[in-house]
């Protein structure tokens, strides 16, 4: 039908085993994006046309498929005003309403920071909310050019807002780069924010044109970093591992995990600010300015 499995776009080393549980996750509005991101297999560049059907053969594909629980993600589509909110809005509403008995988790871009795209989808009722900070505050710029790290942190936190009882997720990728106090500050500010359910996983060069690895993470720092974040940071969930990856356990989480209420961040910052090094054109496609200094590589020791 045309549809497009971000399982297969990013690489995911965990396809057959979320696939045999009754677990999917779609990529919607095209399969190229209009960021490039240095660890993203996903390809990048000019979009097609919006294609206003895709929530209904989607959804039709899943209760087909009788799927019980499902995850919708997308590329960034910052050419369009509401970054493609109103299309998963659309689509949450089918699918619970096709097959009542499968929840709904969306993985969505920053949207620029578009607050009322952010509240479209939140109405359409997903039962989790997810939205990926990626990595620390010093790497954000120079693996991820398009996005801003607080703008991240902030959207997540008014999700809360609008929707207190709803659960709300992020993912950080581990091995850029980044300094062990640099990950523990990334988790409190996503706490701050109260995000409920947070995954961390090993960060995988899909390329050789790709950001390199820095370095492997061990079994015992991400079983730490779990204990960290659920008992000192209170995250209501962590899935910690080098394979973990956005939906991993997605199901699991989904029955199992209560919210929790409001933090203390609420507003969304750095709403509709060019990136550091981007600037969009007015037809939309993404122009690199130049490219930002690189992180310092370090080996990081035990925790």
């Amino acid at each position: 039908q045309g549809l497009h499995s971000v399982c297969e776009e990013a690489h995911c080393p965990n396809i057959g085993e979320c696939w045999e549980s009754g677990t999917a996750t779609f990529m919607i509005l095209g399969d190229v994006c209009t960021r490039a991101c240095k660890y993203c297999a996903v390809a990048h560049g000019l979009p097609t046309e919006l294609d206003r059907d895709e929530p209904r053969r989607v959804a039709s594909a899943i209760a087909a498929m009788g799927l019980e629980h499902v995850v919708i993600t997308s590329v960034n589509r910052d050419e369009l005003a509401d970054g493609g909110a109103a299309i998963y809005a659309d689509l949450i509403r089918r699918i619970h309403a096709e097959l009542p008995g499968c929840s709904v988790e969306v993985l969505i871009p920053d949207f620029k920071g578009n607050e009322d795209a952010l509240r479209t989808v939140v109405e359409a009722k997903p039962e989790i909310l997810g939205h990926n900070l990626e990595t620390v505050e010093r790497v954000h710029p120079w693996v991820r050019p398009g996005g801003r790290y607080w703008r991240s942190i902030s959207f997540l936190g008014a999700v809360k807002k609008m929707d207190a009882g709803m659960l709300t997720k992020s993912g950080i990728i581990l091995g850029m780069g980044e300094l062990e106090e640099e990950i523990y500050q990334a988790m409190r500010d996503l706490r701050e924010a109260a995000v409920d359910i947070l995954t961390l996983g090993q960060y995988l060069r899909p390329s050789e044109h790709h950001t390199p690895v820095d370095r492997w993470v061990t079994p015992d720092e991400f079983r730490r970093w779990k204990e960290i974040g659920e008992r000192e940071l209170g995250f209501r969930h962590i899935e910690s591992g080098a394979l973990v990856r956005s939906s991993y356990h997605a199901k699991e989480q989904a029955r199992e995990v209560q919210a929790g209420g409001p933090g203390r961040i609420t507003e969304v910052m750095e709403a509709d600010i060019p990136a550091p090094s981007e600037v969009l054109g007015p037809d939309g496609p993404v122009r690199v300015l130049g490219e930002l200094p690189g992180p310092k590589l370090v080996q990081i020791g035990g925790l």
